[in-house]
């Protein structure tokens, strides 16, 4: 069974003047893998895969796999009708990658039989394993426990992203020891690995990434008392990256460390001079910290 362990970044997709920025992208991918991270997610929905068409995205997914090795390379696959999931998984399938990232159908809204079904499908119909992204406040749709316990015992489905935000859930997948958990919240990220969750995909890794290496590793370690004080190091910047709808702060995060430009498509919007000003505090004392 593959497994998914570490930090793994849910990539940004840079623009410049609305077009894919590829030479930012590279930049991006290159400093993320020398500062140590697990792996890259990519056209998640901190990639704003929503805003990106299918070649958009088989675009940027390509440009990642020239600079990443397969193993470290997972695709998100969301979408509400079946048939034209199941074609894109088929033409992203073509390509090598760890795994897919898939949501539930959002805004349908279906029963918990239709939520075991779609992933009983989707797992079949896959050649590479399945990460479960559960996200109910977009997806519109919650996974009652029993549900998500027998839709994780398939073979082919092998991690989830929890971002349910229901701990009772989180408990139970974690001692099912049927997957590899994934913490989705950022701010949550150090208690979930201190019950006994692998890593975590997070937005915020992408700003000083090798604190959140560094913090993983203390935990795996045991070094418990030296990864409270790295959280609580970073919990500054991961509040600030949250407090407007992601990824704007984390864009302006990247913009102002030189790596991309400060740019999303409508109708998001970019970081308001509060977060900004409120970043270049956090990045001016991290860096002073790093010293």
């Amino acid at each position: 069974m593959s497994s998914f362990q570490g930090i793994w970044v849910p990539l940004v997709t840079p623009f410049v003047n609305q077009a894919i920025d590829f030479v930012g992208l590279r930049r991006l991918v290159t400093h993320l893998l020398d500062s140590g991270v697990d792996g890259i997610v990519v056209c998640g929905t901190t990639g704003e895969a929503a805003a990106l068409g299918k070649h958009e995205q088989l675009a940027v997914l390509d440009a990642v796999l020239e600079l990443v090795p397969p193993q470290q390379v997972v695709m998100g696959l969301a979408g509400n009708n079946l048939s034209e999931l199941l074609q894109f998984q088929s033409e992203i399938l073509k390509r090598p990658l760890a795994g897919l990232l898939v949501p539930a159908p959002y805004y349908i809204r279906p029963s918990q039989a239709g939520l075991e079904a779609f992933f009983k499908t989707v797992a079949d119909t896959s050649s590479v394993p399945i990460i479960v992204y559960d996200i109910p406040y977009r997806t519109g749709v919650s996974f009652e426990q029993a549900t998500l316990l027998r839709i994780v015992a398939h073979e082919n489905i092998v991690a989830i992203k929890d971002c349910g935000g229901n701990l009772g859930n989180t408990l139970a997948l974690l001692a099912s020891g049927k997957v590899d958990v994934l913490c989705g919240e950022d701010n949550q990220m150090f208690n979930a690995m201190c019950l006994g969750a692998t890593g975590a995909i997070a937005a915020s890794a992408h700003i000083h990434p090798e604190l959140f290496v560094q913090l993983h590793r203390q935990i795996q370690d045991q070094q418990l008392a030296a990864a409270r004080t790295t959280f609580f190091q970073l919990t500054p910047l991961i509040q600030t990256l949250f407090v407007e709808p992601n990824p704007g702060p984390v864009k302006t995060a990247l913009a102002l460390q030189g790596l991309i430009r400060d740019e999303l498509r409508a109708p998001m919007q970019t970081s308001s001079e509060t977060t900004t000003q409120r970043l270049k505090d956090i990045l001016a004392t991290l860096k002073h910290n790093a010293r």
